[in-house]
Parts: C-alpha cells; structure tokens; sequence
C-alpha cells in the first residue's frame, strides 16, 4: 500500500482552532513563510524554517528544508505546519509526511494551518 500523500490529504484548521491546540495540546508551530516574512510578524513561540528562499530570480525552493525540520523536531513531535495562505504549507506538509525518514509508525504529527490575521 503506498503511503505517500499530496496536497489533497492536508487538513485545514481555522485561526481559533489552532491556537486551542497551541495553548492546550504540545503542538509546535513550524512557520515556513521566507525569513523576511517571519521577521515582520509571526506567532508567539513559532520557529521558521523557510520552505522557499527569496532569490534575484524570485523564489526557489529550500533544498535542506527537510533536514532542517528534522534537526529541530523529533518524529513524535506535534506540528502545526504554517504559511500565508496555504500554499507553502501545504507543499511543506506534503514533504515532510513523505520523508524518507518517517514511516508508518513513526512520523510527525502534522496539521496544516492557513495563516489568518492572527
């Protein structure tokens, strides 16, 4: 059975229902808007790991983006994964669910949020 996911198996979660699970269930919120983004505003707590880097020639995805969430995270850990407006997340989720380093029994939790006006 192939475990693999696309965008199509992300799960939105509305601003009110995200920072329940921010203030009452362990969740990380992993911020993966571009660093000038984040350094404009972001929530309390949240950790930016850029999906996409801002180029001469416009964005470009992070090749290390993986690698990087991998350093900070473990694999038990609870994620809201986080952009503008879904794109990035989405993307970003899809990545990390279908890392070679996470299988069946051992993957982050992850939950997709399209960052609203806080």
């Amino acid at each position: 059975m192939d475990m693999k996911k696309d965008h199509q198996d992300v799960v939105t979660l509305d601003v009110h229902a995200t920072k329940d699970l921010l203030d009452s269930s362990g969740y990380n919120y992993l911020d993966v808007r571009t660093v000038e983004e984040f350094n404009k505003s972001h929530v309390e707590n949240a950790i930016n790991v850029p999906y996409l880097f801002s180029t001469e020639e416009g964005r470009v995805k992070n090749p290390d983006f993986v690698n990087q969430v991998e350093a900070i995270y473990k694999s038990e850990d609870h994620l809201i994964v986080a952009c503008n407006a879904g794109g990035r997340s989405s993307r970003a989720w899809v990545d990390l669910h279908n890392s070679e380093r996470i299988g069946d029994d051992n993957k982050w939790i992850l939950t997709l949020l399209l960052l609203a006006k806080w």
